[in-house]
């Protein structure tokens, strides 16, 4: 392609009179392309190629079309990359480079689109009314916690109007993760929007049909109902109906998460998340509104925002068998309930943070929860009644193994001293807890140990001194024959009697 400083001086020359002869010879052109500079409208010397060589693909060009259509009937997650497509093509003896075959490939792909008359995809700018809508997501970034590399779950929220994010990470994508996002979510934006915008996500959608119809997951519409948030889901594959959420997993990927956080525990990242939350709301201004920043335009909107009265009691309840061991499996974990429900089947509520288990109507165990595996979570507490009945478990007795005491209990146990002997009367002592609980029984071993008596027999007469009611009196006193109303000297009433007698 001529430059334009050349064709500018062809130009030129023709004009003073040159032939086209003399020009093509001093410039060292073609006569044939001095003509064509020479008829450039405006001195416009473009060269645009009308038909495309294929000298190497044009054997293969067949099997590549074949390759390429069947390469986009295949899922988004089962196609091909174009080095893949190249390599299947030097099997059957192609011999040219992986970049004559991307370019055909992207040309076919223009030629297909415009076949079908779908040229580059467009958008329309959206506009949401303050407390209309927020969108929501999840991503994967990497972490260091306690010195271990961690990959977390973390959840995206973001008010379509005031743009103000919220970003919390968890070790997992499930259902109570969802419901503990939320409730975290409208606490820190300080109000609840009328819609909320998903993606087809398991815990959230059941089934996708057509269209925007879906069948919402039971205990997610009860959530949504909670909040009263109308939720909508968009199209397969159609992140750009969220792009505000979708922008925001970008963006605070770089800002948040590179270089890799490090932090002692979840707890502390979060935390630290929610402060940069704050502060990148506070530092940048509002995309479209750039006279105010995001906190700002969050200030504003708040009043629009639906009141949350209470957050969502967000579980997710599992039926659970109990072991004769007291124990039940949950998440690849164990964990102890009171021996009161042994081989029973119990219900059990998992939260972001904790696990509850109920038998029926009564709370038979609560425990921090535990994300690891083949982990035993025990509490000393519930094993007490079968201590109580089998003392000897108390030496090798894995809930008691490294238990921490309470105070007095470790000055009654202390004293004691070591033995089998000992074993019997502290769990004697210890099993006092479930009549009268743990107060009065460190009260007793109090007043024992202050007397001097470290024995089971006396803290265990003082605690039956303590249930005994209080003695009613059996000894009458002049006291008890007190009469509350004393008699009243007076004679008339005599008279009385007498005037009635006469007037009968």
């Amino acid at each position: 392609m001529l430059v334009v400083e050349t064709v500018v001086r062809v130009r030129r020359e023709y004009a003073g009179g040159k032939p086209i002869k003399a020009i093509a010879r001093d410039l060292r052109l073609s006569r044939k392309v001095v003509r064509k500079a020479i008829r450039a409208p405006e001195g416009a010397f473009d060269y645009h190629r009308t038909v495309q060589p294929l000298p190497r693909i044009g054997p293969f060009q067949e099997r590549l079309d074949r390759l390429l259509v069947e390469n986009e009937a295949r899922s988004r997650r089962d196609r091909l990359r174009m080095t893949r497509v190249h390599d299947l093509l030097l099997r059957d003896g192609f011999e040219s480079s992986y970049d004559a075959v991307r370019r055909y490939a992207s040309r076919w792909t223009v030629e297909r689109r415009k076949g079908v008359g779908d040229g580059a995809p467009a958008f329309i700018p959206l506009l949401f009314r303050p407390g209309e809508a927020y969108q929501f997501d999840w991503s994967h970034e990497d972490v260091e916690i306690a010195g271990l590399p961690v990959r977390v779950k973390v959840a995206h929220m973001r008010l379509c109007a005031s743009r103000a994010v919220y970003v919390r990470a968890y070790p997992r994508e499930t259902q109570e993760m969802v419901f503990d996002a939320h409730a975290r979510g409208f606490a820190f934006f300080g109000g609840v929007p009328l819609r909320g915008i998903y993606d087809n996500m398991k815990t959230a959608v059941t089934t996708v049909f057509v269209g925007k119809e879906r069948v919402f997951n039971r205990r997610f519409l009860v959530m949504a109902d909670h909040y009263m948030v109308e939720p909508t889901a968009c199209s397969p594959a159609a992140g750009w109906e969220k792009g505000r959420v979708e922008h925001q997993v970008q963006t605070m990927r770089g800002r948040f998460f590179q270089p890799r956080l490090r932090f002692a525990s979840l707890a502390e990242l979060n935390g630290w998340l929610e402060a940069e939350c704050r502060r990148w709301a506070m530092l940048h201004p509002h995309p479209e509104q750039k006279d105010m920043t995001v906190a700002a335009a969050l200030d504003a909107e708040r009043p629009a925002l639906q009141p949350m009265l209470a957050p969502f009691d967000g579980f997710h309840e599992t039926d659970h068998a109990v072991t004769g061991t007291c124990l039940i499996s949950f998440d690849r974990n164990r964990y102890s309930v009171m021996a009161r429900a042994v081989r029973r089947v119990v219900q059990v509520r998992a939260y972001a943070d904790r696990i509850i288990v109920r038998c029926g109507d009564d709370v038979v165990a609560e425990h921090p929860r535990f994300f690891g595996r083949d982990r035993m979570i025990l509490d000393p507490w519930h094993y007490l009644p079968v201590l109580a009945k089998k003392p000897g478990a108390w030496r090798n007795g894995a809930p008691f193994h490294d238990w921490t005491l309470p105070p007095a209990l470790t000055r009654l146990r202390r004293r004691l001293g070591t033995g089998d002997e000992a074993d019997r009367r502290f769990v004697r002592v210890l099993a006092a807890v479930l009549t009268d609980g743990l107060d009065a029984v460190e009260a007793a071993i109090g007043e024992a140990l202050d007397e001097g008596a470290a024995s089971d027999e006396v803290i265990l007469n003082i605690l039956s001194r303590r249930r005994e009611p209080p003695r009613p009196l059996t000894i009458v006193t002049s006291a008890d024959l007190a009469l509350a109303h004393p008699p009243v000297a007076n004679c008339a009433r005599y008279d009385q009697l007498r005037d009635a007698r006469a007037a009968a």
